[in-house]
């Protein structure tokens, strides 16, 4: 059942990385929606793609997030939207990630779902109590129209991969 479900993830991944569209905007919206993600709830979100060698690899990646004690993790926002971007800007957006239990955070890897998008995320542990930031970049120079991105967040959380994601409109 874990398989279809991951192949059906893969096929409304594939069709959505066809179907979307980048933005890019200096500007930041703050969104105060919040997501929680904990042992207890069913991950934001799973990237998966056909082939064995993916899955080799992230398994492993699943496997380097989960071998440090488990711990549980807040997000402020899960998805973002930048909202109409002019073709050829570069925009970004800040996730914050909060730390909910009681054993330090460990972000091992943010894996976005296309080139498009670049990662950077605090690589520290973060501490129970405290936040730390994973940030997508994203070049809309090769998109037109309505774009929707994501990533995976591997942790040492039970529901790793851990999905943040945005939407644009990119216009002209």
């Amino acid at each position: 059942m874990k398989r279809s479900f991951k192949y059906l993830t893969i096929a409304a991944m594939a069709i959505s990385i066809v179907a979307c569209k980048k933005k890019d905007e200096t500007t930041v919206v703050e969104d105060n929606s919040s997501a929680v993600v904990d042992n207890q709830t069913t991950p934001i979100g799973v990237d998966d793609h056909a082939g064995h060698e993916h899955a080799t690899q992230e398994d492993a990646m699943l496997e380097e997030a989960q071998k440090n004690t488990l711990t549980t993790v807040a997000l402020k926002e899960a998805d973002f939207s930048f909202g109409k971007i002019k073709k050829g800007d570069v925009v970004s957006h800040v996730y914050e990630i909060t730390n909910t239990g009681t054993k330090p955070l460990i972000i091992s890897s943010v894996k976005p779902g296309c080139g498009c998008t670049a990662p950077d995320f605090t690589k520290e542990p973060i501490l129970p109590g405290k936040s730390g930031k994973i940030t997508l970049k994203f070049d809309s120079r090769d998109f037109d129209g309505n774009v929707a991105k994501a990533a995976d967040v591997y942790a040492n959380v039970e529901k790793a991969p851990i999905r943040i994601g945005f939407t644009a409109e990119i216009t002209n």
